[in-house]
């Protein structure tokens, strides 16, 4: 069943280049799905799939700074992809939204490879916690599918040379090297700080199908000025500044 307007919020992303209908309550996107979908280094007429796209957030994004991609977005939660297909139709951005569990997905999916894929996986274990009330939220954060699966059917999915682009909590990042196995090269990780001399709470993996460049781990991106929070209001740092307002890209390379 698809959410009602009156449940619904109209939010801003990159300075209003695109509007977002999400739930009041349950999942709602922030700046994580736009640093992920800045960091994928797509061109014009690739194809991109997003797993778990929730209401469309990443893919929007990466399809209003790049124009001319393919964009196929996958949901498990019926009403979220609904709120998908409708964010991307009303932004006038061309996206299939298909409602599917990733590890059972179409044959028409199945039979493609894709130049990008892209992930925002549940940053916390199914083994860890209590469950969030509302069942939206607490599937993104947790969810029933491991890690393991987002990975294995990302990799598949991949065409060669293909990138694999997603973003997960600092603390699992040694269970994402793990799952990439030998069809996974070039991997590059991207720590996102919170401030200065502060510990990354999250990082961006990227890694290529078939790749062979040495494993890089890249210095901090740091999301906030100043060493702690002195004042209410935006403290991003310039470079996040560029990528959450005007939509600029995020380069992973040295």
């Amino acid at each position: 069943m698809s959410f009602a307007d009156a449940e619904l919020t109209n939010d801003s992303f990159l300075d209003g280049r695109l509007s977002v209908h999400q739930p009041r309550s349950g999942y709602r996107a922030g700046v994580d799905p736009v640093l992920l979908a800045a960091a994928v280094p797509a061109v014009f007429g690739q194809k991109v799939l997003e797993l778990g796209c929730g209401v469309g957030v990443a893919s929007l994004c990466l399809g209003q700074r790049v124009p001319g991609l393919h964009l196929t977005a996958v949901e498990l939660q019926s009403d979220y992809a609904d709120l998908a297909g409708r964010n991307a139709r009303d932004n006038g951005i061309q996206m299939d939204v298909v409602r599917a569990d990733l590890r059972s997905l179409p044959a028409s999916l199945k039979a493609q490879g894709f130049d990008h894929i892209i992930a925002n996986p549940p940053y916390f274990s199914r083994s860890q916690g209590t469950s969030a009330q509302d069942t939206g939220r607490d599937i993104s954060l947790a969810g029933e599918t491991p890690l393991a699966d987002w990975i294995s059917v990302a990799t598949q999915r991949l065409a060669p040379k293909g990138y694999l682009t997603l973003i997960q909590k600092a603390e699992r990042l040694a269970e994402v090297l793990s799952l990439t196995d030998q069809r996974l090269g070039g991997v590059t990780v991207l720590p996102l700080a919170p401030r200065n001399g502060r510990a990354a709470e999250l990082v961006i993996v990227q890694a290529r199908k078939g790749g062979r460049g040495v494993f890089r781990l890249l210095s901090p991106l740091v999301l906030h000025e100043g060493d702690r929070h002195e004042r209410d209001g935006e403290s991003y740092s310039p470079q996040v500044r560029a990528i959450l307002r005007d939509g600029a890209a995020l380069s992973l390379k040295i």
